[in-house]
């Protein structure tokens, strides 16, 4: 399980190597990490997922997608090489781990955008990950009172009060690109400024 307390130590200003996004389903995350890989292709980098799926006409292995058979992905998940996998449509897809090691040799920030309970992985100093919610809109009663923003509301609420402990940062995604700006700026922040951390990852 996740633990709820752990001593923390302040370290001078480092370069964290991972950009951990989470949030409901739905919230938007994927548009901003697609957002922040355009416009800044130079940082950051999104670790390329494994399919056990055949490639479609056209595509190349290694482009958009790892092409595995189900036996290999099936032995490297027991062997512990996967952040995550699930299946979609009789086939499976997850995010192994040195496809985000070869991002950090490359000297970029791997954005992921994942379950809370990848942060088991994640939360080390190998990874070292800035955590940013991305808690859902804020819902006006009587204006924006839509069935799926309340489910996203519910959603959200209940992974903020689960795992708040583990965030670095939380922003409400009022508007999408004052959500990127604010995220922007606390990337640039946080890479040049004295910081705490967890002492694992120090000792």
């Amino acid at each position: 399980d996740l633990v709820t307390y752990e001593e923390v130590v302040k370290l001078p200003a480092f370069k964290r190597k991972t950009l951990v996004l989470l949030g409901a389903h739905g919230v938007g995350r994927r548009h901003i990490k697609n957002t922040l890989i355009t416009k800044h292709p130079d940082r950051f980098a999104y670790p390329i997922p494994h399919t056990t799926r055949p490639p479609k006409k056209d595509e190349e292995n290694g482009k958009n997608y790892y092409f595995v058979s189900h036996d290999q992905m099936m032995q490297d998940i027991s062997n512990n090489e996967y952040l995550e996998y699930g299946s979609h449509e009789d086939a499976m897809y997850g995010t192994k781990l040195e496809t985000i090691r070869k991002i950090h040799e490359q000297g970029l920030i791997a954005i992921l955008d994942v379950e809370p309970q990848a942060l088991k992985v994640l939360r080390t100093a190998e990874f070292a990950p800035f955590v940013v919610f991305i808690a859902a809109p804020t819902i006006t009663p009587g204006l924006n009172e839509d069935e799926s923003l309340q489910r996203l509301q519910k959603e959200s609420d209940i992974l903020q009060r689960t795992y708040a402990h583990y965030f670095d940062l939380t922003i409400i995604n009022n508007e999408i690109d004052e959500t990127i700006r604010h995220l922007e700026e606390a990337v640039e922040l946080v890479c040049t400024a004295p910081q705490w951390v967890p002492v694992s990852w120090v000792y």
